[in-house]
């Protein structure tokens, strides 16, 4: 059984859900501007690659990253970021929630974040309850539902902009099989969305605004000020004399 992320990820259904996992986010972040982009863990997936922002990081705990550092407690200023990226980082922490909120310091307001994470309720979520199925990478890994995922992200002030699905191929472990299941890639997302094996979610961090409210007696000064500087005679006009202006001509008075 394997263990390793990176040697996981050169069998056959980790380079499959590779490249349907760099497809979308591509697709994801390829809008997002700014001037940094983080994305946590995974240093395999280069889920950033078609981001045009120029600072662009990747912060692991270990191995080949840009920084090194504790995703639980980053190493980054306060809303410093326009950017985050979550390849399956949640559900490979002892704490995702704390991981959450600490994208949400982090990022901007009106920042991005874009996660992935296996669908429990999948054939991928599945295959964890197969004989030996949990002692291997990704398989023992917490599979977080997504209905548990947006309820964190409204509590932590993120609006969810747009979610999809992928992988609805079983998981199996030849090329072969892969390529025989495929249709299925081609069906999912019409005949059965909830099913696919990894779901993606692009969110937005809001800030809610203040509108600052003048007192009434600011409003009432300033009115006062606005009828000063009206001359008087507009403000209260004299009525115009008979004769001046409606007598016909060559008419005396009456």
């Amino acid at each position: 059984m394997t263990s390793s992320p990176s040697h996981w990820f050169g069998t056959p259904p980790g380079r499959y859900l590779l490249a349907r996992e760099l497809e979308i986010f591509d697709a994801e972040v390829a809008d997002a501007f700014g001037f940094q982009a983080l994305q946590f863990g995974l240093p395999q997936l280069d889920c950033l690659r078609a981001n045009r922002i120029a600072e662009r990081r990747v912060l692991a705990q270990e191995g080949e990253a840009d920084i090194l550092g504790d995703i639980c407690e980053l190493p980054i200023a306060t809303a410093s970021i326009d950017l985050v990226v979550l390849p399956h980082t949640l559900e490979f922490s002892a704490s995702p929630h704390q991981v959450l909120r600490e994208v949400q310091r982090v990022l901007m307001p009106e920042g991005h974040l874009v996660l992935s994470g296996f669908n429990p309720w999948s054939l991928w979520g599945a295959a964890r309850w197969l004989p030996g199925g949990r002692d291997a990478f990704p398989w023992h890994g917490q599979f977080i539902s997504l209905p548990r995922i947006k309820d964190w992200m409204a509590l932590l002030g993120f609006e969810v902009a747009s979610g999809r699905m992928a992988a609805y191929v079983p998981p199996c472990r030849g090329e072969q099989w892969l390529s025989r299941w495929a249709f299925m890639e081609r069906a999912g997302d019409r005949w059965w969305p909830i099913a696919g094996g990894v779901y993606f979610l692009h969110c937005i961090k809001r800030v809610k605004g203040t509108r600052l409210i003048t007192p009434r007696w600011r409003m009432a000064s300033a009115r006062r000020r606005m009828l000063a500087a009206v001359p008087q005679k507009l403000l209260h006009p004299q009525p115009a004399r008979r004769g001046e202006h409606g007598d016909r001509p060559g008419r005396g008075r009456l």
